[in-house]
């Protein structure tokens, strides 16, 4: 299925020298999403980033953790800002059949980061030209953002030490909403995502002798239906709070009572206190009802994601960039925090800034993330480099 893509949203908002690169730009987005490449595996498409932004004379560093890239521009002695793309693929089989559907099997841009690369180099070309600002821009390229960390590897690789921030700010593809259309949020606004796993030992036996065993797999389905009172009677009811048993595995055959049995579970919650009482509970809980059967549990609880909290005065900040450009109509109203998880959480713990969102489409272009038949809206690609010359111009006037 090949999905049309508008390419006029908002036209008159765009900015002249953005318009007038958008055709090169797209085909950008369209090369990278040709060739996409798994987290902190972007070799390609890093070396492409950073041919661009030194051809229009950024100062570039390559390997920031590791696949990641930065490009620093500079233009008085005010003060700095910085703007983050993510470049990795999903390992998802694309399915659009689009002229430059991926060639690279098994691996595809289900998440648009191939358009959120190409919309800040589009950004970071007219902002080379114009230069209509007063202090430095840092444009960070980052790797490995589905699920490997790679906001982390770049701040352990001194990210904010070598390219410091007064402020940072990220924009994301949402489906559903109006092409085009820019979201804020201020305060929590993406979910921690912990991953949870549990080994549950039991005895081993007979399947037609179960009273002389200890049956792992009736604990694990005692622990699952458990689970269930920690949202509902443990937390408040005015939070949110997502427990959920994605994996259960035990034995092989069905007359043998396995000895050991394993779940691997999803814990997400929106502010780091329900956070932490769902591991208090979590581990509780399991530890308990395995001791009721004379069973032993172990626990390794991986902390994956904090919760991304966005500042309240970057985030009403970028906020009225937009509306004062695009006019109240063209925010996205009433916008709802995410469930979902984003490594830019760890940079916005260090660093100032806020994470805002673009409608991707609604009907075909409104295809959910991380669908084989998801594309980025090429729609989106001016407005958004557009807004982020806004920012920049705004925050560094």
């Amino acid at each position: 299925m090949i999905l049309s893509r508008s390419t006029t949203v908002h036209a008159d908002h765009v900015l002249p020298g953005i318009a007038a690169s958008q055709n090169e730009m797209i085909a950008l987005r369209h090369r990278i999403h040709a060739h996409p490449e798994l987290g902190f595996e972007e070799f390609t498409t890093a070396e492409l980033v950073a041919q661009c932004l030194t051809q229009w004379g950024f100062e570039v560093s390559r390997g920031v953790g590791k696949t990641g890239v930065v490009g620093t521009l500079k233009n008085g002695p005010g003060r700095a800002i910085g703007l983050r793309a993510d470049m990795d693929a999903l390992p998802i089989q694309e399915a659009t059949g689009l002229p430059y559907a991926s060639r690279n099997d098994g691996v595809m841009h289900a998440c648009g980061h191939d358009g959120h690369t190409a919309t800040l180099l589009a950004a970071g070309q007219y902002l080379a030209q114009t230069r209509v600002f007063n202090g430095t821009v840092h444009l960070v390229f980052q790797p490995a953002e589905e699920g490997l960390g790679g906001a982390r590897k770049m701040l352990e690789d001194g990210l904010l030490e070598r390219f410091p921030c007064d402020a940072i700010f990220a924009m994301h593809n949402v489906p559903g909403y109006p092409a085009g259309q820019l979201g804020f949020y201020s305060g929590p606004f993406m979910a921690s995502a912990d991953t949870v796993t549990i080994t549950i030992k039991g005895v081993g036996g007979h399947g037609a002798v179960p009273h002389k065993a200890v049956d792992p797999v009736v604990v694990c389905s005692s622990i699952v239906i458990a689970l269930q009172s920690i949202v509902s009677r443990n937390v408040n009811p005015q939070e949110t709070a997502i427990i959920t048993v994605g994996s259960l595995h035990a034995g092989s055959v069905s007359n043998v009572i396995p000895a050991t049995a394993e779940m691997i579970l999803s814990v997400r919650a929106l502010t780091p206190q329900i956070r932490q009482l769902l591991e208090v509970r979590i581990t509780e809980l399991v530890q308990g009802q395995a001791a009721s059967f004379g069973a032993q549990a172990h626990i390794d609880y991986q902390h994956c994601h904090p919760v991304l909290i966005n500042d309240p005065e970057q985030t009403a900040f970028a906020r009225e960039v937009a509306r004062e450009w695009l006019g109240e109509g063209q925010l996205i109203e009433d916008l709802r925090p995410f469930t979902a998880s984003e490594d830019f959480a760890f940079i916005l713990e260090k660093c100032p800034g806020s994470y805002l969102v673009i409608g991707n489409g609604q009907g075909d272009s409104g295809c959910l993330l991380h669908n084989p038949g998801y594309d980025f809206n090429d729609a989106c690609l001016p407005i958004g480099a557009s807004y982020w010359v806004k920012l920049v111009e705004r925050f560094l006037r």
